[in-house]
């Protein structure tokens, strides 16, 4: 599939809608980036995104960043390191793995929906919201 098609196909409110659903529950925060581009290493990639995107700047370091390049054909889920001191690689491996099985049938929304709300449920697991919680990040859609 084409990146402009894979694009067009997202259904970006309802990831917004499940972005807001999940940070609901949590003091974490999950943002999900779109690269145009066409990186050798999505995790490298994601990490750069990860960076631009200011979450590590978040009071308790529990950022998740889903990053999908369909040019390139990857994507990544990476966790700030309060996050993935909670869960290790294989939550990572196990997620990635999911979320693959539902791009592969061409079910990129669900795909990615899956992604968030798996985050969301860790992130509330481990960092339940907080009666001053604040939402730290947007929870639109990046692209660069």
């Amino acid at each position: 599939m084409k990146p402009k098609a894979f694009i067009s196909q997202l259904d970006e409110a309802s990831l917004m809608a499940a972005i807001a659903e999940a940070e609901s529950k949590t003091s974490g925060e999950i943002r999900v980036f779109l690269s145009h581009r066409k990186p050798d290493d999505a995790v490298a990639a994601a990490q750069r995104a990860f960076d631009q995107l200011g979450m590590a700047r978040t009071r308790e370091r529990n950022g998740v960043l889903i990053f999908v390049a369909p040019k390139a054909r990857k994507f990544a889920v990476i966790g700030d390191a309060g996050v993935h001191q909670h869960c290790g690689d294989e939550f990572w491996t196990a997620l990635a793995a999911e979320m693959s099985g539902h791009f592969r049938k061409a079910e990129f929304t669900t795909g990615i929906l899956h992604g968030i709300r798996k985050a969301g449920e860790l992130l509330a697991r481990h960092f339940p919201r907080q009666p001053d919680d604040v939402n730290e990040l947007p929870d639109d859609i990046a692209h660069d």
